[in-house]
């Protein structure tokens, strides 16, 4: 049996009441799991697929921001409409970001004030679709009693 990671989840940012608290909080832990804070700027910071950013009066701490992959720019516009129509509410209609030329994404609140994205990075090549995972047969016995 063989498990596919990677192929739903774009990034997840979190919002931080105190950035400084959480890069040195994200630091300590991401060493012990191998990783460490990839890129940092002024009031976030980025290991991996998580985004650390500080909070605002817009970017309110305690909300999860979920971003899922799309592979083209309609489907962002078709996610978005979907969602309105499942009765998400407007956060942020299909556009072009200011992550690079090509990003294009869209927000929506889900019934729990969580901002569900969908997000395209444009014309890619991915260097594999999924990580996949291959636990042993003993291993994967025990996880299940």
């Amino acid at each position: 049996m063989e498990f596919h990671r990677g192929r739903l989840i774009d990034h997840i940012r979190l919002q931080s009441r105190d950035i400084e608290a959480s890069r040195a909080f994200y630091a300590a832990v991401l060493t012990v799991l191998g990783l460490g804070i990839e890129r940092e700027g002024d009031g976030w910071f980025l290991a991996d697929e998580l985004m650390v950013v500080a909070s605002t009066a817009k970017k309110r701490a305690g909300r999860m921001h979920i971003a899922l992959q799309a592979k083209d720019n309609a489907t962002v516009d078709r996610f978005y409409a979907a969602a309105l129509d499942a009765g998400a509410k407007k956060e942020s209609p299909p556009g072009k970001g200011d992550v690079h030329p090509y990003y294009y994404s869209a927000t929506v609140l889900d019934p729990d004030g969580n901002a569900i994205a969908a997000v395209c990075h444009g014309p890619i090549t991915r260097s594999a679709a999924s990580v996949v995972v291959k636990p042993s047969a003993m291993k994967l016995l025990k996880s299940w009693f």
